[in-house]
């Protein structure tokens, strides 16, 4: 089995390259909570609900986010009765928003919620939330603390971004079946993703690092040097004191990884990385990095 941490768009990217490998059953997700939030009363889970619909077949893989084909009739009639969302919601991506809320009105956990969602989409992989404890990330604008995915979704570019604040006290802890699931795991890939947005809300999770350092972990960097990087990519990773580059990120991960894949046009170096073409703008790209990192793997494990 191989377990992905997710988050934002290049993982599910590099996913749809893996399944042309492996069986679904024999995929995992960990999905990055740092953005869920309510919106119009329903849980709103980005990086869940892209899992979700990449799994059943119904992702819009021209935005990776969003159901594709959707409709947007709920959000548009939203302002003609006192309402409004800062961002587009769809019918029906709302409608799993919606179920999921009244799963945890009911008392479920975050993950028994996931589960009976994939369950009724009859999803084969495996999705899970990196935790069930509160681990929402706001940014500090300097006059406002937005919640992270309102700031991707809905702030202007130029917008500050003096620091990621998260509100709870204590960090959020793994679940139980996040544990065995990467025990079980033959190799944890850790996904193209901004590590400030998407992967070290997973990583800074009670537990997890530990838990990594005894499987043999890929990550791959989502910057590639020769290119600048979206404006809130850069601006939320230098909001946690580091530029947008692959030098940074494999600082950011440390000695958790044991293979970290960097572009193989990227000007800046990390020793002992392995240069491969990351870039994920077609399917055919996603089954050809997909092949070398399972190449990888294999090796690594056999």
């Amino acid at each position: 089995m191989i377990t992905f941490l997710s988050g934002g768009t290049g993982t599910p990217a590099l996913i749809r390259g893996v399944r042309q490998i492996l069986y679904d059953s024999e995929i995992t997700v960990i999905a990055n909570t740092a953005e869920d939030l309510r919106v119009s009363g329903s849980h709103c889970a980005p990086d869940i609900d892209t899992a979700i619909f990449l799994f059943a077949g119904i992702l819009d893989t021209g935005r990776w986010w969003g159901i594709k084909g959707d409709t947007y009739a709920t959000h548009n009639y939203l302002p003609k009765v006192a309402g409004g969302e800062p961002f587009l919601v769809g019918d029906r991506a709302r409608a799993v928003q919606i179920a999921r809320a009244a799963l945890l009105g009911e008392g479920l956990t975050l993950t028994e919620a996931v589960e009976r969602q994939c369950r009724s989409l009859n999803i084969g992989a495996t999705i899970l939330p990196a935790t069930d404890d509160d681990a929402a990330l706001f940014v500090d604008t300097g006059t406002e603390h937005l919640p992270l995915y309102k700031y991707w979704m809905a702030a202007d570019a130029a917008t500050e971004v003096r620091e990621l604040i998260r509100t709870a006290s204590q960090p959020p802890a793994i679940t139980d079946e996040v544990r065995v699931a990467v025990e079980a795991s033959d190799a944890v890939v850790i996904g193209p993703g901004n590590p400030a947005r998407s992967i070290l809300p997973i990583l800074d999770c009670a537990g997890m690092r530990r838990l990594l350092r005894d499987t043999f972990v890929v990550a791959v960097s989502p910057f590639r040097g020769g290119s600048a990087p979206d404006p809130k990519d850069a601006a939320l990773m230098y909001a946690i004191g580091e530029p947008p580059t692959a030098p940074a990120v494999a600082r950011l991960y440390g000695d958790i990884v044991d293979v970290f894949v960097q572009d193989i046009h990227d000007p800046d170096v990390v020793p002992g990385s392995l240069r491969l073409e990351t870039r994920l703008l077609h399917e055919q790209q996603a089954e050809s990095l997909a092949w070398d990192i399972m190449a990888v793997i294999r090796h690594a494990v056999s």
